[in-house]
C-alpha cells in the first residue's frame, strides 16, 4: 500500500512540474508501451524505458503499476501474448519485491500465473526463478 502512495506522490509531483503538453507526452509514451510489449519488440521496449528514464527521470518500477493494458499489467500482457523477449526483460528489470507484491486485483504475479494455467510459459519460468 505504501508503494502505491509513494508512486502516486511521485506522479503527482511530476505533474506539477510539467506543463500540460509535457504531461500529454509522458502519457503518450507510456500508452505506447502496451503495444510494444504485445508486439514482443525487446529493442523498442529498451529504447522506450531509456527515453522515459532520461526525459522524465522515472524508473520502470515508478510507473509499472500505473500502466494497464486491457486491464492487465505489462508482465501479464506479455504472458497472455506469449511475448517472451519483452516479458523476460520486464521480469529482470523489476525489483524482486515488486514482483512478489499484489497487483491492482490483489493477486501476485505468481498466484495469477497458477490460477490462469500459464505455468508452462517461459516468462513464468523466469519469474519463478527470480522469486
Amino acid at each position: 500500500m505504501l508503494k502505491i502512495v509513494k508512486t502516486s506522490l511521485i506522479v503527482a509531483t511530476m505533474g506539477l512540474g510539467f506543463t500540460g503538453v509535457a504531461q500529454a507526452d509522458i502519457n503518450d509514451d507510456l500508452a505506447n508501451i502496451c503495444t510494444i510489449v504485445q508486439a514482443d519488440d525487446k529493442g523498442e521496449l529498451r529504447k522506450k524505458i531509456r527515453l522515459v528514464e532520461s526525459d522524465y527521470r522515472l524508473k520502470l518500477r515508478d510507473y509499472y503499476s500505473g500502466i494497464s493494458c486491457g486491464g492487465n499489467s505489462l508482465i501479464r500482457t506479455a504472458i497472455i501474448n506469449n511475448a517472451v523477449e519483452t516479458g523476460t526483460l520486464l521480469v529482470k528489470k523489476m525489483p524482486k519485491s515488486d514482483l512478489d507484491s499484489p497487483e491492482n486485483d490483489g493477486k501476485t504475479l505468481q498466484a495469477w500465473v497458477n490460477e490462469t494455467g500459464n505455468q508452462g510459459s517461459p516468462i513464468a519460468d523466469v519469474l519463478s526463478k527470480r522469486l
